[in-house]
């Protein structure tokens, strides 16, 4: 019975939805509420009982080490004044028992490439791959259904949604034959394809549970979609020797990757935060 043990952080992008916020700081450090996009992405792998945390870096992404490093002079100011809650805080970011690894992404290849870089430190174990930018309010956590799920199908996972068929030039788009409540199993999936061609509204969202197979995959295709090596070109060459299933997943997503739906994300999160939900909901109220 295999595990996942290890998650692919892929963070190199570019973030130029975001500028200028992003000239300088990662767009995975723009925070909801208190904290970062990648922290809850880290997070949600750790309620997943995933340990070895792979961030596949660009130039300009330190801040990301940074923020999950020790960081010595924040914590002794922090311990002289007394503040010892926010010390708590910013020493406690991750469990001790978990490994930050950090891959140098050299050019800005696409996700496959970004993907394909982690070969090295994956080896020969089925893996999980978050995109920050997708931050899903979900209860378990939405990896944690997944990885629940793998134990039982021991085989590559897609979080899908049902997306309108307006936007599928937006996501990796999957054919499918229902399976059982929940999951279907992916018969194509195809890289942005227009409303007019696209083989269904059955979006994949940035969640994946990846079988190592991958790796061969990404390193044969041919560069797809804006002269980059799509992840989406590498699951569709795997369809041909292991079954992929789509997982309609239990939880609530906001496209950060988008000025909107990182709008939405922020009053959705400040909304039920506990320091300040309710004076945030009164405020929003006599607006």
């Amino acid at each position: 019975m295999k595990k996942i043990n290890k998650a692919v952080f892929p963070v190199a992008g570019m973030g130029t939805r975001f500028l200028p916020a992003t000239k300088a700081s990662p767009k995975e450090m723009m925070p909801v509420v208190d904290k970062p996009l990648i922290q809850y992405a880290v997070e949600e792998a750790v309620a997943a009982g995933i340990r070895d945390m792979i961030f596949v870096t660009g130039r300009s992404k330190r801040a990301i080490e940074d923020h999950f490093d020790k960081a010595y002079e924040l914590e002794s100011e922090l311990e002289r004044k007394g503040k010892i809650e926010l010390l708590n805080l910013v020493q406690n970011l991750l469990p001790k028992n978990i490994n930050c690894i950090y891959i140098r992404q050299p050019e800005a290849l696409g996700l496959g490439h970004a993907v394909l870089c982690a070969q090295s430190v994956i080896g020969n174990e089925p893996f999980a791959v978050l995109l920050a930018d997708d931050l899903i309010d979900a209860n378990p956590p939405v990896m944690k259904q997944m990885v629940d799920a793998f134990a039982t199908h021991q085989c590559t996972i897609l979080g899908v949604q049902e997306v309108a068929r307006a936007d599928t030039a937006s996501y990796g788009i999957v054919a499918s034959t229902p399976l059982i409540e929940g999951f279907e199993s992916i018969t194509r999936i195809v890289e942005k394809p227009s409303p007019a061609t696209a083989p269904s509204t059955l979006a994949v969202v940035g969640r994946y549970i990846l079988s190592p197979r991958i790796f061969h995959h990404l390193a044969e295709i041919e560069t797809g979609s804006s002269d980059e090596i799509q992840l989406t070109d590498g699951i569709q060459a795997m369809l041909a020797g292991e079954q992929v299933l789509a997982y309609r997943y239990r939880g609530k997503r906001y496209d950060c990757g988008s000025k909107l739906g990182y709008l939405e994300a922020t009053v959705a999160f400040g909304l039920h935060h506990p320091e300040v939900g309710m004076a945030f909901a009164a405020s929003l109220k006599n607006r």
